[in-house]
């Protein structure tokens, strides 16, 4: 298994509703996008705000192998997702291991 870990920095403070919309999203792709054994995503609520560096939205995926990481990227679903963040995304960190 895999486990897949990105955060997401805006290049401005995003509305509720937007950043709502945008974890709704991400829920989603665990019910179209094969070999996702779980996913989790959620606003950044740490209390450590000067270790955050901006990064407002977490996504955790766990998946069933390699494999299933790899073609994660390129499916139609997530590249959708990635698409809309043209303009408002700032940075993202992505990191990805074995379990």
């Amino acid at each position: 298994m895999y486990e897949h870990l990105v955060v997401f920095k805006f290049n401005e403070e995003l509305s509720q509703k937007k950043e709502q919309e945008l974890i709704n999203q991400l829920k989603s792709l665990k019910d179209v996008v094969p070999g996702i054994i779980d996913l989790t995503t959620g606003r950044n609520v740490t209390e450590e705000v000067d270790r955050a560096n901006g990064y407002s939205i977490g996504l955790r995926v766990t998946f069933e192998s390699k494999e299933a990481l790899q073609a994660y990227g390129p499916h139609p679903a997530h590249q959708k997702f990635v698409q809309q963040l043209d303009g408002i995304i700032e940075d993202v960190i992505v990191v990805d291991y074995m379990i």
